[in-house]
């Protein structure tokens, strides 16, 4: 017997670091107005069905389509949130007076960020708001994390990142993550690693723009995350609702924004503003 727990658009997982060591990331799963408590549910047969509609996560209009994880067009046209910077922070255009939305600037670009390392399918540079650490490094499913910098806006941290790419990737392998656990590194010694290899450049920097324009953070431990998993899988297999509504299986785990079935995978940040109806054996 199958019970319909609730139904409604969906948005990112929630997630919360336990206080316990070693303990998992307890995550829930937004659902219009309700809130699924997800770990419980793991060793579970689940099923989420697209129930054909998505609207818009700023605006509510209905579309065919979701741009950038949950806007109709017209709204990924016009929202700061939306525009190319987001993804390549160093080409902000606020100073030049051409930010889509400026208040919004000033408030989510404009402000404090975090340049750190994590280690989710191997070692990587990131960065974040400081409102969003830790959550940002769930996300991602990293299973260790190091602040290195902070900074006062979301350019200079873009200014960082590109100057430490140059050592180390910036990006994850989502397969590889999805496969198991990265072995561990020692995240301090790589941290110290960069900072010589990068001292020119950073030196550079502050000389640009000041010497409390980066402040290095070096009175932190590594972050150590782990997360609710029964299992990976041997093989990648991808959930996609735009051609198959109904998905269902036994649930073996979560990682970042990531659910693993025993049938496939799917990443439920991807159909943020979808409708869906969930329920459990």
């Amino acid at each position: 017997m199958v019970e319909t727990l609730m139904s409604g658009p969906a948005a990112k997982m929630e997630s919360r670091l336990s206080d316990v060591q070693g303990e998992p990331v307890s995550y829930h799963l937004p659902l219009g107005e309700h809130r699924i408590d997800m770990n419980p549910l793991i060793g579970q047969q689940v099923k989420l069905r697209f129930l054909g509609q998505i609207n818009c996560k700023h605006c509510g209009r209905k579309t065919n389509k979701s741009f950038s994880q949950g806007f109709c067009y017209p709204c990924f046209r016009k929202l700061a949130q939306c525009d190319v910077c987001i993804m390549s922070p160093e080409k902000c255009h606020y100073d030049n007076g051409t930010c889509r939305e400026p208040e919004w600037g000033e408030s989510f670009c404009m402000t404090d960020h975090i340049v750190y390392l994590s280690n989710s399918s191997a070692p990587k540079v990131g960065i974040t708001r400081v409102s969003q650490v830790p959550t940002r490094w769930v996300d991602q499913g990293a299973i260790q994390a190091l602040p290195l910098f902070r900074v006062g806006t979301r350019q200079h941290s873009g200014f960082v990142e590109d100057t430490l790419r140059e050592y180390i990737a910036d990006k994850t392998n989502w397969r590889a993550l999805l496969k198991g656990d990265a072995e561990k590194v020692d995240l301090q010694a790589l941290a110290n690693d960069l900072k010589y290899q990068a001292h020119d450049d950073l030196e550079f920097f502050t000389e640009n723009y000041g010497l409390q324009a980066l402040q290095a953070i070096d009175d932190v431990d590594v972050q150590e995350i782990n997360y609710p998993v029964l299992e990976y899988p041997s093989k990648i297999v991808t959930h996609n609702f735009d051609k198959e509504a109904l998905l269902e299986g036994t649930l073996l785990g979560i990682k970042g924004q990531y659910w693993i079935l025993d049938s496939c995978v799917v990443n439920i940040r991807k159909y943020t503003a979808y409708e869906f109806e969930f329920s459990v054996a």
